[in-house]
Order: C-alpha cells, then sequence, then structure tokens
C-alpha cells in the first residue's frame, strides 16, 4: 500500500478537526443551558467573575473558557474572556436572527438517536419524529427560528405575489407542520388582522406551541390542531405554509394534494425548505454535509416511518419539489426567495 503522507496528513487535520467541533458541540449546549454567552455578552469576565454571575462552579468555567477560546467561540487575554460583537450576535441572543446554540442543541438530541438509526439501517424500518430525544424538538425550533425572524415577515412573505396585501387586510392562514409554533405566533404578530390555523402531528409540539402563543399574546389569533398534513382541517386558507418539514413526509405527494384542495381559489402555498442544489454534486458543501447529516439521522427516518413512499430527504432540491407540485395538481410554481440555509418557493393553481 502506498500512502501519500501529505494527503494523509490533511485527512487526518480534517479529522481532528472534526472531533474537536463533535465534543465541543456539548460545551456550547451547556454555554446555552447555563447562559455563560449571555453573561459574557454583557461584559468580559475571568473563570471566577463568570462563574459568580451564573451561580457555577468556577474550576468548571475555567474549562469551559479554555476550549471555547481554543474553537474560537471566545476571545481571551491573560486571563479574561470576551465575546467579540459578531460572536455575541451569533451565540448569546436566541430571540435575534441568528442563534448558533440551537443547532447544536438539535444535534446532540439527534445523535442519543444513533443505536436506532444504525439499526434501521440494517431492517429498513424508520424512527418516527416523535420517538427522538425532546432535545429534538426544541432545538429544531431554535435551529430554524431565528431564520424565520429574519426572513419570513422582512423578505420571504413580500416575496409572494399579492400574499402581503392580503396578510395586512385579514385573511386565513394554515402553517402545517408547525413544530413548536414559531412561525405561526411570527405571521400572528405581524399580521394582527389575519388568523392562523397551525397544526402538527405530534401532540407533544402542539402542547409546546399552545403555551409559545399564549405567551406571545397571540393566542386569540392562532388556533392549533394535532394532525397530519394530509388531515389538517378548514378549508378556502388565503396562504398555506410549510416551514422545512415537507422532505420529512411519508406522503408529501398526499400532503401537497390535501393543501391544493384546502386553498381558496387565488389562494397561495409557501413553501420553505433546506436550501440544495438538484444533483450529489451542487450539495458538496458545508452546507449540504449538514443537511445531509441531519437528514439521515431525523428526515429520511420519520418518512420511512410512515406510509406514503417517499423519502425524499433534506436535500431534495428544485426540481424534485417541482415534480411533486406539479404531480399534485399545481399549475404555478417558482423560487420566491432564498438564503444560504433556505429555499422559499411559491405554489399556486
Amino acid at each position: 500500500m502506498a500512502i501519500n503522507e501529505d494527503k494523509l496528513n490533511e485527512f487526518i487535520n480534517k479529522f481532528v478537526g472534526d472531533l474537536g467541533a463533535t465534543v465541543a458541540a456539548g460545551n456550547v449546549v451547556i454555554g446555552h443551558r447555563l447562559g455563560y454567552y449571555k453573561a459574557l455578552a454583557e461584559a468580559p469576565a475571568t473563570p471566577g467573575e463568570l462563574a459568580a454571575r451564573t451561580e457555577t462552579d468556577p474550576r468548571y468555567v475555567a474549562e469551559w473558557l479554555r476550549g471555547q477560546a481554543a474553537g474560537g467561540y471566545v476571545d481571551h487575554d491573560g486571563d479574561r474572556y470576551t465575546l467579540s460583537e459578531e460572536q455575541a450576535f451569533a451565540l448569546a441572543n436566541p430571540d435575534g436572527p441568528l442563534y448558533m446554540p440551537g443547532a447544536f442543541l438539535l444535534a446532540l438530541g439527534a445523535l442519543r438517536a444513533e443505536p436506532r438509526i444504525t439499526a434501521a439501517f440494517r431492517s429498513g424500518a424508520g424512527l418516527a419524529w416523535d420517538a427522538h430525544d425532546a432535545d429534538v424538538f426544541v432545538g429544531c425550533e431554535q435551529f430554524f427560528r431565528p431564520g424565520y425572524i429574519g426572513n419570513l415577515v422582512p423578505s420571504w412573505i413580500p416575496a409572494l405575489d399579492g400574499v402581503e396585501a392580503k396578510l395586512r387586510a385579514g385573511a386565513k392562514i394554515a402553517d402545517v407542520g408547525c413544530g413548536l409554533g414559531a412561525s405561526s405566533v411570527l405571521m400572528a404578530k405581524a399580521y394582527p388582522k389575519s388568523t392562523v390555523h397551525a397544526s402538527d402531528y405530534h401532540q407533544g409540539s402542539i402542547d409546546l406551541a399552545h403555551k409559545r402563543a399564549a405567551d406571545a399574546g397571540v393566542a386569540d389569533r392562532v388556533s392549533f390542531e394535532a394532525a397530519g398534513a394530509q388531515q389538517f382541517g378548514g378549508e378556502r386558507y388565503d396562504l398555506v405554509t410549510t416551514f422545512d418539514c415537507l422532505h420529512d413526509m411519508g406522503d408529501p405527494l398526499g400532503a401537497a394534494r390535501h393543501i391544493l384542495g384546502a386553498l381558496a381559489p387565488e389562494g397561495t402555498w409557501m413553501i420553505v425548505e433546506p436550501a440544495a442544489g438538484d444533483t450529489v454534486e451542487d450539495n458538496m458543501n458545508p452546507v449540504g454535509r449538514v443537511y445531509y447529516s441531519f437528514s439521515t439521522f431525523l428526515c429520511v427516518p420519520n418518512a420511512m416511518s410512515q406510509p406514503g413512499g417517499y423519502a425524499l430527504g433534506a436535500q431534495a432540491g428544485e426540481a424534485a419539489i417541482r415534480q411533486l407540485v406539479t404531480d399534485a395538481g399545481f399549475t404555478r410554481f417558482r423560487r420566491a426567495s432564498e438564503t444560504p440555509f433556505n429555499n422559499v418557493y411559491e405554489a399556486r393553481r
């Protein structure tokens, strides 16, 4: 065997970087749970000072800070640690347009299912969404919600043909696959004359969504239903939304047909999906790696746990979504907007 030492060392360096990132994920979640990033964003601190602010142990805090500094997540000068403006923007505000710890919470929650996912590889069985660790549900919301905060009302809805004016005047919205209701709450707050009927097949998520809507003061404008995308109730909706969930369904074609039947004649279906190209080669990039990896643990197993015969996966691409929408009976389809993490499609009769 002829080993090229330069190529081997390059690969080892990649492995070390991945291993460090994998272990660091747990430390990011600790920082999220214990409020370390938020406390550091308020003022620089020594380990002892940060421990005092957060009522935690200084020896643990010292080791945590050193690892964070080694990874570039915090800055340090001697024994004093701080967050730059950019680090604080990404790490310290869960209600901002970017909050990276949510992604690590989702990842760690998903990885707890590794033995069952490994078994599914052998059997071909699925693993339903509601069979995952609770951190998956909360982490998924915290992973996607910042992108919705930054884009849903400011750019995605305005990119749809005539939809924003309808919502401002008062319209009926169905938010299908709503999860914990982040998108439902954002739309209800932005368009107080409109009503939102939110649905998700996972009862636990619906229970949390009820609470989130009440806490946000929009419970009078948002109703919730535990129902699959092929069975949600209501009709003549001006807007139906599916946020990062169509690719998780075992029967997305059935969902698309049900959505078509639930729309008003001039209604719109907004489909928000993970950013993806149409070929594997198109997705050979860091974002594609993230989504393929999550899809292996979450999206494909969930789809395979349901009847329907589909397992689109999180990197299905525009052509696959267009084909699905066309097969369901929609005649108009276009990409309306995009971000580095999402593509936004508009479908109409």
